[in-house]
């Protein structure tokens, strides 16, 4: 159901405030270089410091300015069942078309407590939810069978972002939920690798800025062409490395700053990316073809 280059899409601020008019143009440039899906409000989107208006008003304008030409994955999770139900009936109000929910972060659930959490709002959702597993931010993985078990339970749960690092865990998801199961790669860098054990595409940082590349090596591994879809994947390591020399949304942020695609503004407890940091992504974009001397 969902696949291809989805991006993570970062949420523009300018003088403090969400850059509306930006917002809509980043989402045209999205899809007319072939991303398949936007993900609004997720990690890369500041989300945890969006007010719920702010957060409300990024997935109406996602919604609004794509139009159904692709569809709109809104970040819709919480740390608390209640705010996730909430936020995700209004997503679902707004016409996005699916809810990413991501691990609830601080509390440490229990793989129980995990499984009651995703289906309370999977139940209240009206719209099929992809969990995001990202235990490195969370504190808590969600096990390959509890996912397997949400999938059996909760017909609405149809996918995983799976951001773990591990093609073991990944492969136990594919194998336990079988091949209707959306398995999206949450790294940029196992794109590849995740295609190859039946994933069916990425949710992508490095998409707000190349968007045409990431498409193109799923595009190509899809229609058979692995060789270019190799090519592009090694093209694309050290970019995608430079973009998380900081904490991510950091130096995505930055790049589009330097590349005039929106301003750098990030709010606290984000701050702006240290000098050194900074000259060797400017240093990055310059080899790849982006930034002129």
């Amino acid at each position: 159901m969902f696949s291809g280059s989805i991006v993570a899409l970062v949420t523009p601020f300018k003088n403090g405030k969400v850059d509306e008019k930006r917002l809509r143009s980043l989402i045209d440039f999205q899809i007319e270089n072939g991303t398949s899906g936007i993900v609004p409000c997720g990690t890369t989107g500041e989300s945890a410091t969006l007010s719920v208006r702010e957060h409300e008003r990024v997935i109406e304008i996602s919604v609004e300015q794509s139009a159904g030409r692709v569809p709109v994955i809104a970040g819709t999770g919480s740390n608390s069942t209640q705010e996730a139900i909430q936020l995700t009936v209004d997503a679902a109000k707004a016409g996005a078309d699916a809810s990413l929910q991501v691990s609830p972060y601080y509390n440490r659930p229990t793989q129980k407590g995990l499984y009651e959490h995703f289906k309370a709002v999977a139940d209240a959702a009206g719209i099929p939810v992809i969990l995001y597993n990202i235990a490195s931010r969370t504190g808590v993985n969600i096990e390959p069978e509890t996912i397997a078990r949400l999938a059996a339970d909760c017909k609405n749960v149809v996918g995983v972002k799976e951001a773990s690092g591990s093609l073991d865990q990944m492969s136990r998801v594919k194998a336990l939920c079988g091949e209707d199961f959306d398995l999206i790669s949450g790294d940029d860098s196992l794109t590849l690798p995740v295609l190859s054990i039946g994933g069916t595409g990425v949710i992508s940082v490095a998409a707000n800025i190349v968007p045409a590349d990431v498409a193109g090596l799923i595009d190509n591994y899809v229609s058979g062409k692995t060789a270019e879809a190799r090519r592009l994947h090694y093209r694309l390591l050290s970019l995608i490395k430079s973009l998380f020399l900081e904490t991510n949304p950091i130096p995505v942020k930055t790049a589009m700053g330097m590349l005039g695609m929106c301003e750098a503004d990030l709010r606290l407890p984000l701050t702006s990316m240290s000098k050194d940091n900074a000259g060797r992504l400017r240093a990055s974009l310059k080899d790849y073809g982006l930034l002129k001397e």
